[in-house]
């Protein structure tokens, strides 16, 4: 599951910042999400160290009974333009340019093989706690998009404006065994999207 709306009104690139927290609209995504799973077999939920991942878990701990679990492993990916404000002369000043010279590398370091790797281990081990049942992981767009590229063998470079990622968008793996079987994508909150503000957050 990639987090809720995140309140961020004066649009920072926050990406692993603390004190970045849903917003009202965030929290309802997260609501919406966990009555989704209400009937779900849920052995276990994960989420990433940053607050926006446990904010948006809450809800489907709370009607299950389940004790978070932290993985760095499903955190957002490092970003050198952090703490900045979202404006696209970023991309065009000449000290940005080094940043930008491999398109097969993100901008802030972590290649997209080394985040593929990082989250498929977090998916391996969670599956083998749950096995036979189901486990959510809370993470972040690029992320949840990078590993689902990896699952359907396509390219890991690509256009960012064209993740199927939504916010609390559902990308669900499913195990039959070790192997993985299906790759599945869905918007339980889709209804609430026209409400919700561009943010460059992830």
């Amino acid at each position: 599951m990639r987090h809720g709306e995140v309140d961020n009104p004066h649009k920072i690139l926050y990406g692993r910042l603390p004190d970045y927290h849903l917003s009202p609209l965030g929290r309802e995504m997260a609501e919406v999400v966990g009555e989704h799973l209400a009937d779900a077999d849920l052995a276990l939920v994960v989420h990433s160290p940053l607050e926006r991942t446990a904010e948006t878990a809450a809800p489907t701990l709370a009607r299950h009974g389940l004790t978070a679990v932290v993985d760095p492993r499903v955190i957002e990916a490092g970003n050198k333009f952090e703490g900045r404000r979202f404006r696209k002369r970023l991309l065009l000043e000449p000290r940005r340019w080094w940043w930008l010279r491999d398109p097969t590398k993100p901008t802030w370091g972590e290649h997209y093989r080394a985040i593929g790797k990082r989250m498929m281990a977090a998916i391996e081990d969670a599956r083998d706690h749950a096995r036979g049942r189901e486990v959510l992981v809370v993470s972040h767009q690029l992320p949840i998009w990078t590993i689902r590229s990896v699952l359907e063998q396509r390219p890991l470079w690509h256009d960012p404006r064209r993740r199927e990622c939504n916010l609390a968008s559902l990308t669900s793996v499913t195990f039959v065994g070790d192997e993985i079987v299906d790759v599945t994508y869905s918007e339980p909150a889709a209804h609430l999207y026209a409400h919700a503000a561009k943010t460059p957050g992830a």
